[in-house]
């Protein structure tokens, strides 16, 4: 877990600007809103729905919001028709990446994503060849100048965490999928701010390239993550000690 709990920490330092904030508010919105369309508006009774508001709680979004993108997604207000999609490729260095796309438009979708791959080196690769590198993992993370360790670890072990690690100033806490509600539950109950709250995919064996080869494969998955169509990229790449993004 030391690679993804470094590359978390890596994405919450670069993600502390409004504007990246802004965007993920944009994806959190697409995710609840394409859940309650699947499966109702309420909560209790859709699974994927609670996920993604409990999602949207750990990153701290407001209550209006997460009830309009409900009511976009039922119809109760006008909002857009989103399709999912996914992609597995290859970055340079074999690096495995998994691309989760919510699009009103997957021929611009597609286009795009093979675009960036393409001008980074990148390349998709067969159904099943990198997804199955990965298992679904929640990751909660706090801010380790607000709270200690020990404060954060009775509380996450209680609902049911596995583990709980202080890395670079973040306290990132692991359940399994099936644990993770119980888990956010039990810190909220606690008065815990979270950072973000979600069921990541997460590398079963992470691959270590040289500094500037890392590099080249964080700029593609950035380029990735900034594309509106884009809502989650997950790979296994390796963020060694003392690495910092450009």
């Amino acid at each position: 877990m030391s690679g993804h709990s470094k590359w978390a920490t890596l994405k919450h330092k670069k993600g502390a600007a409004d504007a990246k904030r802004g965007q993920m508010f944009t994806k959190l919105i697409k995710e609840i809103s394409i859940a309650a369309r699947m499966g109702g508006g309420d909560p209790e009774g859709n699974p994927r729905l609670r996920t993604a508001v409990l999602k949207a709680r750990g990153a701290n979004m407001p209550k209006d919001n997460i009830d309009r993108a409900i009511k976009k997604g039922t119809g109760d207000l006008e909002g857009v028709n989103y399709e999912e999609l996914s992609y597995e490729a290859y970055a340079p260095g074999g690096v495995a990446i998994l691309i989760e796309v919510l699009t009103d438009n997957k021929n611009r979708a597609a286009a795009d994503v093979r675009n960036i791959l393409t001008r980074a080196g990148g390349q998709l690769a067969t159904a099943g060849a990198v997804s199955r590198l990965f298992k679904r993992q929640g990751i909660i993370t706090l801010d380790g100048e607000k709270y200690t360790e020990d404060q954060v670890m009775e509380a996450a072990i209680d609902g049911g965490a596995e583990d709980v690690a202080l890395l670079d100033g973040m306290i990132e806490v692991t359940t399994a999928p099936e644990d993770f509600e119980g888990v956010i539950n039990a810190l909220n109950g606690k008065n815990f701010e979270t950072l973000s709250a979600e069921i990541s995919m997460v590398p079963e064996l992470e691959v270590s390239l040289e500094t500037d080869a890392t590099a080249k494969v964080v700029r593609l998955i950035d380029k990735l993550e900034e594309n509106d169509d884009v809502q989650n990229v997950y790979s296994n790449i390796e963020i060694p000690e003392g690495f910092e993004a450009e």
